[in-house]
This record gives C-alpha cells, sequence and structure tokens, in this order.
C-alpha cells in the first residue's frame, strides 16, 4: 500500500507539472517531468517487480524461465530507468548553469525543444550502456540469493574482468553525476553571489537601503530549486555510492560491505525516487496551490454531484 501511494503521488506531480502552471517554463517543466516520471519507473521496477516478489514470492516460481531470460531483460530496464534518473537530475543541473551564468545562451539552448533533445538522448545512451548487463549476468535466479535480482554473474568472464565492469558501471553511475552535480553547483553559487554584489553596489541607494531586484530574486528562486533537488539526490544517493565501490574492489580490499549497510543505501535510493514532490511543494508556491486544487477537485466534485441528485430527488 506504501509503494502504490507513492506511485500516486508521482502520477499527481506529473499532471500537475504537465499543466504548466507552477510558473515555471517550458524546458524546466520537462526536465522535472522527466526525472519525476523516471522515479516512477525505478519504483515500479526495483521494488514493485524486485524487492517484492523476491521477498514474498518462491523464486522458482514467479521469474525462473528456461526460454526466456526475464532476469537479464528485467536487469536492463532496471539500470536502464535508474540511469535515467540519475542522468535527468545532471541534465537539468547544467541547464539551470547555463540559465543562471550565461544569460546569452539560455535564450538559445534553454528551451523547450533543447530539454527534450537533451532527456532523448539521455534515454537513448541509458538503454544502450545497460544493454551489457544481458550478457553479464545467467540465465536463472541463484536460490541462494534473496534480496538482489539476478546477481549471479555469467561463468564466461572473469572476476577480474567482472570487476572492471561494474567499476565503470558505478563510475557512470553515479560517481560521475555526482563530482558534475558538485562542480556545476559550486559554479552557479559562486556566480551568482558575484553578480548579486556587482547588482548590490550599481542599484544601492544613498541611504543605504537596496531596491528590490526583480532579477535576483528570480536567479535566487531557481538557485534555490536547483540545490534543494541535486541535494537531495548526493545525500540520499551517497551511502549506497560508497558500498557499490567498496564492493567493486572486494577482490582488493577481501571485504565486502555489511548487508545491514547495503540494505540501508538500497533504501536512502528508492527514497529519493519518492521526495520529489514534498521538495516541489517546499520550494514551489504556485506547486502547493496547484496540490490543493487537485486533491480538493475529486470532493468537490463529489460534493456537486450529490447536490445535483439531491436536487433531482427533492425538487423545490
Amino acid at each position: 500500500m506504501v509503494f502504490i501511494s507513492l506511485r500516486t503521488v508521482n502520477v499527481v506531480t506529473i499532471v500537475i507539472l504537465s499543466r504548466g502552471k507552477c510558473g515555471l517554463s517550458e524546458g524546466v517543466t520537462r526536465y522535472l517531468v522527466a526525472m519525476v516520471a523516471a522515479d516512477q519507473l525505478v519504483v515500479l521496477f526495483d521494488v514493485i517487480l524486485n524487492k517484492i516478489p523476491m521477498t514474498y514470492m518462491p523464486i522458482k516460481v514467479f521469474y525462473w524461465s528456461a526460454r526466456v531470460p526475464v532476469c537479464n531483460i528485467h536487469a536492463v530496464v532496471l539500470y536502464g530507468v535508474t540511469d535515467c534518473s540519475v542522468w535527468f537530475t545532471v541534465t537539468f543541473t547544467f541547464d539551470r548553469f547555463l540559465a543562471i551564468c550565461f544569460q546569452k545562451l539560455k535564450r538559445k539552448y534553454c528551451t523547450g525543444r533543447s530539454a527534450a533533445l537533451v532527456l532523448g538522448t539521455v534515454t537513448v545512451l541509458s538503454c544502450v550502456k545497460n544493454i551489457f548487463w544481458y550478457f553479464m549476468l545467467n540465465r536463472f535466479y541463484s536460490t541462494k540469493i534473496t534480496t538482489v535480482l539476478c546477481l549471479t554473474f555469467n561463468r564466461l568472464f572473469s572476476e577480474l574482468q567482472l570487476a572492471i565492469f561494474l567499476l565503470i558501471h558505478f563510475l557512470l553511475t553515479p560517481i560521475l553525476p555526482f563530482v558534475l552535480i558538485l562542480l556545476l553547483n559550486s559554479l552557479t553559487i559562486r556566480h551568482v553571489l558575484v553578480a548579486s554584489r556587482a547588482r548590490r553596489r550599481l542599484r544601492g541607494s544613498g541611504d543605504g537601503e537596496t531596491p528590490a531586484d526583480p532579477e535576483m530574486k528570480n536567479r535566487k528562486q531557481s538557485l534555490q530549486l536547483l540545490l534543494v533537488l541535486s541535494g537531495n539526490f548526493i545525500l540520499l544517493w551517497a551511502l549506497l555510492t560508497v558500498c557499490s565501490v567498496w564492493e567493486s574492489f572486494h577482490l582488493y580490499f577481501y571485504s565486502i560491505p555489511p548487508d545491514s549497510l547495503r540494505e540501508l543505501g538500497y533504501m536512502l535510493q528508492l527514497l529519493s525516487c519518492c521526495s520529489n514532490t514534498a521538495l516541489y511543494a517546499v520550494v514551489q508556491a504556485r506547486f502547493r496551490v496547484q496540490l490543493k486544487e487537485t486533491v480538493k477537485s475529486p470532493f468537490c466534485l463529489m460534493a456537486k454531484c450529490t447536490r445535483r441528485c439531491l436536487d433531482r430527488i427533492n425538487p423545490q
């Protein structure tokens, strides 16, 4: 029931953002919708079609197939949508970096058409990159594994080859996104602080008071949304990233992260796919208004239908 509720919340968020009534540009709206949609798919393929069946249903009955390599296909789709969720955050960060720091490039590249092109390219590259999982894994589940989908590797690959593949995989997602997001956010914050001081000196009045600056207000609001979303991603992905890198080097360190620590990392990573709605509600006032109207609309419709039925039964 919890995950069904989370999926419902994500769907409501997509509907609200798609209406375009939150005061956001077309490009930003497309990025946010894509991020929520990718998070929705992660919850579907990782929780509903992976964690729940592996925990509560017999493995051989649910997924074992001799003709259709279900676990291989599922792994490709799961890692593909996860990469999309991560790299959509990176592309959104880069888009806001251009919009805030380079006003001349904003009109040319920070548009709805550019956002659609970038999101489509990231989706295709994520799918192509994760096709390798189809060949890296065996066709069947291991009966000894009860929590992770199809983590029995193909014996055709040596341990060194597997370690290199896993290292490259986790370098691309999410270590490289971590570095890019931190770098872009640092440059964006630096630019906003420098520009804010410069505009304050230019607009400062003789009595020491600074008049309102709509341009800097818009920049700060955009920066606030950027930092909240990217900071949420970094905080909730950090533990799983550490565990993944640790596990990739276990052949050299002769140790692996504790199961409890890794499960906590998975939990936090999945939580990042469900927290965007709350973050939008905190940061965007217009989103809160639209969310209240969306929540109240079914009850208003029911009340309206009830009044009409009562009026027909008891006409005055």
